[in-house]
């Protein structure tokens, strides 16, 4: 049995939180990790919300939106630094985009993660974003 296959993927539940932030805060993701309540309301709310489980351990997640027939927009995906670079983010993607096959995938990707879309054949997309200043 490969890494890959030993991963579970699974709808979300409420008691994945503490690990999702956990992983919000392993990526520098401060800003998840500052605003804990909306970032787990936004989890309940999301029409797509996944998480990798191995060995009863949550391991990665994917957090979405998806109109169910053009686009499936990606808000996070993260996984463990322990198992990255063994398909976990792969198997991710692919179980969202099963699910939806009928939408595109759009997503945000950091310097740092460029390269694994690109080796899964994504193509740089031009954007904006803006945050409401209180």
């Amino acid at each position: 049995m490969t890494n890959q296959e030993a991963v579970l993927i699974r709808p979300y539940q409420d008691e994945d939180f503490p690990t999702i932030n956990e992983l919000n805060k392993q990526q520098g993701w401060t800003n998840l990790v500052e605003k804990q309540q909306e970032t787990k309301q936004a989890w309940g709310n999301s029409t797509v919300a996944v998480v990798a489980v191995r060995d009863g351990q949550v391991i990665g997640c994917l957090r979405g939106l998806t109109d169910g027939f053009i686009t499936l927009y990606v808000c996070e995906l993260l996984v463990d630094q322990a198992h990255r670079k063994l398909g976990v983010g792969k198997k991710l993607m692919r179980h969202i985009h099963n699910q939806y096959p009928k939408t595109r995938i759009e997503l945000l990707a950091s310097s740092t993660s460029r390269s694994f879309y690109e080796t899964q054949n994504y193509r740089p997309f031009y954007g904006f974003r803006k945050t409401i200043e209180v």
